[in-house]
């Protein structure tokens, strides 16, 4: 069983003629990211890991997702997944049994992203400066849950570097509620909003970052404006 994977790809998305209200972007990338983690039907009082850790990487101007980073991840502090965690995710125990620590993913992620840097020529940034012939991109996320509470909480208990990278990014679900002036429910709502489908398993992290990819681009062919929402400050 292959447990990590590194892929380049182009897929176009069968969505509807982009809207004429689409607008161009600063960012001509966005890296989507969509943690699965350890998880208890009862979720008082514990503390979660990582275990399923995915990238896509979405032009733009075309939407197409051009490269994937995809590993599955050891749960080091309570190593045995749950009844739960398991039937919602559908992760099994094998697969993170035979997965990489978090460390080292962090590690795997970095030289990925530095390389897309380089071949795609791409700066991340959260401002509007970026130099000149430089693609400006960002990282999405389905709310400030991923980066914010749950990698930022596991790497201080873990005393493990970030990428800087990943120091800010769009909270996708409070943009689609200023953007579309409604509260959508759930990642999978909001796509059945703007017709479309959710394509493969819900809570699968590698779906659920390729279905909010498929929103994102939506989005800005509806004329959103991609912003950045969150910044960490002084971490690394």
């Amino acid at each position: 069983m292959q447990m990590g994977l590194i892929r380049k790809r182009a897929v176009v998305n069968n969505f509807q003629k982009p809207s004429v209200r689409k607008l161009d972007q600063h960012y001509s990338f966005l890296l989507i990211i969509d943690f699965e983690s350890t998880c208890w039907e009862n979720r008082n009082y514990r503390t979660q890991e990582i275990i399923e850790f995915p990238a896509v990487l979405l032009n733009t101007s075309n939407g197409k997702i051009e490269s994937e980073f995809h590993y599955y991840v050891q749960p080091q502090e309570q190593p045995t997944l749950s009844a739960f965690c398991k039937q919602l995710t559908g992760i099994t125990q094998e697969q993170v049994d035979e997965g990489i620590p978090l460390s080292l993913c962090l590690a795997k992620f970095t030289y990925w992203i530095e390389n897309l840097e380089r071949e795609k020529n791409i700066m991340f940034v959260k401002s509007e400066y970026v130099p000149k012939g430089v693609n400006a991109a960002t990282i999405v996320t389905w709310s400030d849950w991923d980066l914010n509470v749950c990698l930022l909480n596991e790497a201080r208990r873990k005393q493990i570097r970030t990428p800087y990278q990943l120091n800010s990014w769009i909270d996708l679900r409070l943009a689609y509620k200023v953007f579309y002036q409604r509260k959508p429910n759930g990642l999978n709502g909001a796509l059945e909003d703007v017709g479309i489908i959710f394509k493969g398993r819900q809570h699968s992290g590698l779906d659920d970052s390729r279905n909010t990819a498929a929103l994102a681009w939506r989005m800005i062919r509806d004329g959103y404006k991609v912003e950045v929402t969150k910044s960490l400050r002084g971490v690394r």
